[in-house]
């Protein structure tokens, strides 16, 4: 099992934890980590693209010209796709990008995700992360002793409003929730900032 050291708001090692295998300590799956990684973006997307057809363009309702006899071609609207400002033919219309892979996929690539972020020496397991009241300094302050103050996700084991607010406006800075861990923000991240209490809920749910 890997065993990574727990540290203190000041930076101290504290003690070891012991992580279990089948979370921590999987083998990286590449196409499962691509597969959810695409899915999350796809949901992220708007999808309120809209195109006019020649039904809802203004205009148009007068036939420009008599049918025969004029020796041009044929029209029966100035709104059609071969005129300018006629509808769009096929263009986009709004939609949903949303899809979701299986449970089981899900939990690989969480699980694959995880596990690279403990072989590569980038989680840091805290034993605590509390504030008595709201102070980004202090935040500051504490990823700099855990030498995790670039990108850093940080993750508690339930939302705490003062850790939240804190490390908000940190620039490359995200707080959540163990609930919340997902494999975009794994990936995007370079740090993982995690307390122990986080770790063990974690474990609890994909163990």
């Amino acid at each position: 099992m890997p065993k990574v050291p727990v540290y203190n708001m000041q930076g101290s090692q504290v003690g070891e934890i012991e992580l279990n295998e089948e979370v921590f300590g999987a083998s990286f799956n590449e196409a499962a980590v691509h597969n959810a990684v695409v899915m999350q973006l796809a949901s992220l997307r708007r999808g309120t693209h809209a195109v006019k057809t020649r039904g809802e363009v203004s205009g148009g309702g007068k036939k420009p010209w008599r049918q025969k006899g004029t020796g041009r071609a044929r029209v029966g609207s100035i709104r059609s796709p071969l005129w300018r400002s006629g509808g769009v033919v096929f263009g986009p219309t709004p939609r949903s990008y949303k899809y979701s892979l299986p449970k089981k996929a899900r939990k690989v690539a969480l699980k694959s995700a995880l596990s690279l972020k403990v072989a590569e020496g980038n989680m840091i397991v805290v034993d605590k992360l509390s504030f008595a009241e709201p102070k980004t300094k202090e935040m500051v302050k504490v990823l700099k002793a855990l030498n995790a103050d670039a990108k850093a996700l940080v993750v508690t084991a339930e939302k705490d409003y003062n850790v939240e607010r804190s490390a908000r406006n940190i620039p490359g800075v995200a707080p959540m929730e163990a609930t919340g861990i997902n494999v975009y923000d794994l990936m995007k991240y370079d740090k993982l900032v995690i307390t122990q209490d986080a770790v063990a809920k974690v474990e609890e749910v994909l163990a």
